[in-house]
């Protein structure tokens, strides 16, 4: 298959040489278009009133690499238009840190393969925590590409993107997959507010470590049990009716 790969971390990151490398050992062609720069947190962004750069990078002479001075929802629209044939499948990945629950609303990871799915081609958003060595980035890649095997035979529908993340676990040591629910719980941050020398208040966001509590069976529990998890991001619910099938009675 020929694959779109890109991510949020940038495209000189580690993650998505690997995943690129281990794709092409496996058959497929590859073209990297990811940001010149790290864009992690960037969610859905997407440029609209600034020039898009297009940088030719020579990474690794098996697959072609262009690095985008945009976000990582730009890589992915400006990425068809730098293939001569369509994409099969996007990757996205594989993310310095996980990306369960809630990371989702801000991931740039997930919004490059959200992006994906809303342009009609299948996608999987990739991460794994922080701190993984080659070798785990290497299992985790091999493990994306069966799961995309199995996925391009099955359609998911349009809107929906495959989330796949691992644990940072020697591969032997990581647990089978799990499909899972995405889970709720937040991030706890705070704001520490600051003056600076000319007396102006400012915030800074500490570097949020604590979450709620995850509810069981979810990703984020699962993660923390070793497993694999992956989890099914769907769009927008058409069939309201179907869902909420007393709504119209309560407001009507």
């Amino acid at each position: 298959m020929h694959l779109l790969i890109t991510n949020d971390d940038g495209i000189q990151a580690q993650g998505i040489l690997t995943l690129a490398r281990v794709a092409v050992k496996a058959g497929h062609t590859v073209m990297i278009v990811a940001p010149a720069t790290q864009q992690s947190a960037t969610g859905h962004r997407l440029t609209i009133n600034e020039s898009l750069m297009v940088q030719t990078r020579s990474i690794d002479p098996d697959f072609e690499s262009f690095a985008i001075n945009g976000t990582p929802v730009d890589c992915v629209r400006i990425g068809r238009k730098l293939s001569d044939r369509p994409f099969d499948f996007c990757l996205s990945g594989i993310n310095d840190g996980l990306n369960v629950g809630t990371d989702l609303f801000y991931s740039g990871t997930a919004a490059a393969a959200r992006e994906a799915a809303m342009l009609y081609l299948p996608s999987m958003a990739i991460s794994i925590e922080s701190h993984a060595d080659e070798d785990m980035l290497v299992h985790l890649a091999e493990q994306a590409l069966m799961i995309m095997d199995y996925i391009i035979k099955r359609p998911m529908p349009r809107l929906t993107f495959c989330n796949l993340n691992a644990p940072c676990l020697p591969p032997g040591k990581v647990k089978p997959a799990k499909i899972t629910p995405i889970s709720e719980s937040y991030w706890l941050d705070e704001y520490v507010e600051r003056v600076n020398p000319r007396g102006q208040r400012y915030f800074w966001l500490e570097n949020g470590v604590l979450k709620e509590e995850a509810e069981a069976g979810t990703d984020a529990v699962m993660i923390q049990q070793g497993h694999l998890t992956v989890s099914f991001v769907g769009g927008f619910v058409n069939n309201n009716a179907l869902y909420y099938p007393k709504l119209e009675e309560i407001l009507g």
